[in-house]
């Protein structure tokens, strides 16, 4: 049976928050955490997306902080992206409002200028980006000696992203008498080496098999021969208003975030979607997340800069409109619906060239997801030669990656065509330029 908050040994003002963000029994890895975190363990979590793990941090370190002190940091929250730390700032708001606990965020894509104001005024948790928690750190307006927390949020999104160098950085410039925890959904060997170089005789948790998505996320998947019969597909299941209320469309590109946004804005107008990337401004994006949040925006479309970063409830679907190159992130994709135990489903439309991501994800998951027939009512697509060629070479350089050794069907096409092209070339050349003895007897008559 699920432990209630009371049995936790939190004070009345964090759980009057924890009552009033409506919670009344704790997820397993909450139940899991919070007690060891408590008790000053460091500790290595791997839960999947969506379990409420941001809580299971955040509520004992406010418990240990107690109240407002000095104007250093006591605790510092370090996440991969802006909308993953937005969304943790949100939480340590919501879980610290009857305290006097003070929390800035900051991240890249806007000025510093406000964020190093809240900062000199005076703060007790950091939640921030490394690269812009370092370039304030170095420009002399952070104080780290008072740290006593420091808190790895979604590890492996954040090895992906190439921060490892930046979190060798602050390792070197934080106390080394300290608490920490570290929190990721997969186990890659770079999460073990960060792992290795952070955390002290660490407590591991682990709650469901490690990069199982969320039992509640019913997962399809749909062979689809070409880029415009994706298009077709999806335009057949946005027509069912009742199932489809609010959804995330996940591109792989910014340049197919914006095709697959102009078709639904001629489709259902404007104010039904929006689209966010990392060509977006900031302000941008916090405005889509939030107009989605609030249901005034029935449909998200979004690269995987946004994969972690939001956390809505009540999205009924995701749809993987391609397959993520970084198989991990498909964990994270459909995490976005499913979330609190709510039911939720994942679609991913897949091509020839995309089939091996599909076996790769089904390996990570450690599933089968089944594979749905296209629906008669979508007409499908003849593929243009352009993207016919574009897969083939796809596949050569997938068998190429697990046989170096592996020429490739393109590649002999290629090379056939060469040697004809050079037979062709030499063959008018010697029409065009007979051998000097013709021409000497061709002279001398």
């Amino acid at each position: 049976m699920a432990k209630s908050f009371e049995e936790f040994n939190l004070n009345r003002q964090i759980l009057n928050a924890v009552a009033d963000a409506g919670f009344s029994t704790a997820t397993p890895i909450q139940e899991k955490a919070i007690a060891p975190v408590l008790s000053g363990q460091d500790i290595f979590g791997i839960a999947e997306t969506g379990t409420g793990k941001t809580a299971a941090y955040v509520l004992p370190i406010l418990m240990q902080l107690k109240y407002a002190q000095g104007d250093a940091a006591r605790a510092l929250i370090l996440a991969p992206t802006r909308e993953l730390a937005m969304q943790i700032a949100e939480h340590v708001k919501m879980f610290s409002v009857y305290t006097d606990l003070r929390s800035v965020v900051v991240f890249g894509g806007i000025g510093p200028k406000t964020q190093i104001e809240q900062i000199k005024a005076g703060v007790d948790i950091i939640i921030a980006t490394p690269g812009r928690f370092l370039d304030i750190y170095l420009a002399g307006h952070i104080n780290t000696q008072y740290l006593k927390f420091l808190v790895l949020d979604e590890a492996d999104k954040m090895m992906d992203m190439g921060f490892i160098g930046s979190i060798h950085r602050i390792l070197e410039i934080v106390p080394r008498k300290r608490q920490n925890l570290l929190f990721s959904a997969t186990m890659s060997d770079l999460v073990k080496k960060i792992a290795g170089d952070f955390l002290k005789n660490p407590t591991i948790i682990e709650v469901g098999e490690q990069a199982t998505p969320a039992s509640t996320v019913t997962q399809v998947f749909y062979e689809v021969p070409n880029f415009k019969t994706k298009v077709n597909l999806l335009q057949h299941l946005l027509k069912d208003d009742e199932a489809y209320k609010r959804l995330i469309i996940f591109c792989k590109t910014k340049t197919v975030a914006d095709n697959i946004y102009r078709f639904i804005v001629r489709r259902f107008g404007e104010e039904a979607v929006r689209v966010i990337h990392a060509n977006k401004g900031q302000n941008t994006r916090i405005n889509s997340i939030n107009a989605f949040k609030e249901g005034n925006v029935r449909v998200l479309v979004a690269t995987d800069v946004a994969s972690r970063g939001i956390d809505v409830s009540e999205v009924s679907h995701v749809i993987n409109f391609d397959v993520p190159i970084i198989i991990e992130d498909y964990v994270h994709r459909i995490g976005r619906t499913g979330r609190a135990y709510a039911k939720g489903d994942a679609l991913t439309f897949y091509t020839e060239a995309e089939k091996y991501y599909i076996r790769k994800i089904e390996k990570l998951i450690r599933q089968t997801v089944p594979v749905l027939s296209l629906p008669a009512e979508v007409f499908v697509e003849e593929t243009p030669y352009e993207e016919k060629q574009a897969i083939a070479r796809a596949i050569d350089d997938q068998k190429r990656k697990d046989d170096p050794n592996f020429q490739g069907a393109f590649h002999e096409k290629k090379h056939a065509a060469a040697i004809a092209a050079a037979a062709a070339a030499k063959a008018k050349k010697k029409a065009n330029n007979p051998t000097p003895w013709k021409k000497d007897k061709k002279f001398k008559k």
